[in-house]
């Protein structure tokens, strides 16, 4: 602010904020290089025209420096780190508020979640939070303080984290220590309910912070507070109400699953049912297919054996001609034999 003040001095006049400060910073750099076509970007930024209009006149008639290149460099590199910053700040809130509303909403409820993420992380557990007293959550974060105290005889402190929450700033001084007192109790009571109940919620803690600004009206004022007994027959009968209501959205949630997982699985079995029926009417188309190779190659089998049984059948009459051929030829061979014999014979008488 003090860097970029030294330029345009007006803008802290119009816009108090520091986020959206830097970002501004970051935006207009060089005021002199303002015109209307940056307007609409500045109206993004400060979601308001007149805001926006009124930077833009400031910027024309303002009495500040020149600034260098330089600085302009470092100032635009140090808002975006601070925007960085403050944009990772605000997400851990949010994720500490998410967080908070489910582990501890009644804790949460009664003195925020900052202070109640605090005193969980000391204690070192929402269980160990719930089994101190309400002596110890009272001075809970002020250890060093209360052992100086017992060591030099002094005054033992009257609060430790507590002293964050908003309760005890709004109470006078004289009162300080007895809302602190009252509010540690209190805060036991909702550690407790979150850490042991089944279904936690917020009802618990709305009637305990009901009971502590009913305790801070009755110092500043006078008018007696609700009695407990009261508050708590309330808050049971509310917290039951809520508890059903819970029980019925987990248990259309888990309807609701079971319709989706039938349907999943009849989809899955309609698409199992189509793959096999087209299977089978591919198996079936395959199967004829197979029948006629089948018979095909059984004619063809019975064709080849035929003809190897006329190759056979015609074997044997080609060989019993051949062997009659030769009984024939032995035959006339003997005979000449024997003319030859005879011949020769006659010669010799």
């Amino acid at each position: 602010r003090e860097w970029y003040g030294y330029h345009f001095p007006e803008l802290i006049k119009i816009v108090s904020e520091n986020y959206t400060y830097c970002q501004l910073a970051k935006f207009i750099g060089n005021r002199k290089e303002l015109s209307e076509e940056s307007l609409e970007g500045l109206e993004e930024i400060v979601m308001d025209s007149a805001k926006a209009q009124a930077i833009l006149e400031a910027s024309r008639s303002s009495m500040g420096m020149d600034i260098s290149p330089l600085d302009l460099i470092n100032i635009e590199s140090f808002s975006s780190r601070v925007i960085s910053l403050s944009e990772y700040r605000k997400g851990l809130q949010e994720y500490l508020r998410s967080k908070m509303s489910q582990v501890a909403p009644s804790l949460s409820a009664l003195i925020g979640e900052v202070v109640g993420a605090r005193l969980i992380s000391h204690a070192g557990s929402l269980t160990n939070l719930a089994k101190y007293p309400a002596s110890t959550v009272q001075i809970l974060g002020a250890e060093k303080a209360l052992f100086r105290a017992l060591k030099t005889r002094g005054n033992t402190p009257k609060y430790g984290l507590i002293f964050h929450s908003t309760f005890i700033g709004r109470a006078a001084a004289k009162n300080k220590g007895r809302i602190s007192r009252y509010l540690a109790n209190k805060c036991t009571i909702a550690s407790r309910i979150d850490c042991f109940s089944e279904v936690p919620t917020s009802v618990f803690g709305d009637k305990l912070r009901e009971q502590v600004e009913e305790r801070l009206a009755f110092y500043e004022t006078g008018e007696p507070p609700r009695k407990n007994l009261d508050v708590m027959k309330e808050a049971v009968v509310e917290a039951n109400e809520v508890v059903a209501e819970v029980k019925r959205k987990q248990e259309k949630k888990e309807k609701k699953k079971k319709k989706r997982e039938k349907r999943q699985l009849e989809a899955l079995a309609a698409a199992a049912e189509v793959e096999n029926s087209v299977l089978e009417t591919e198996e079936n188309d395959i199967e004829p297919k197979k029948k006629k190779k089948k018979k095909q190659q059984e004619l063809e089998a019975e064709a080849a054996l035929e003809e190897n049984g006329l190759e056979e059948e015609a074997l044997p009459k080609k060989k019993r001609k051949l062997t009659v051929e030769a009984d024939q030829e032995e035959e006339e061979e003997e005979e000449k034999k024997k003319k030859k014999k005879k011949k020769k014979e006659k010669e010799r008488s």
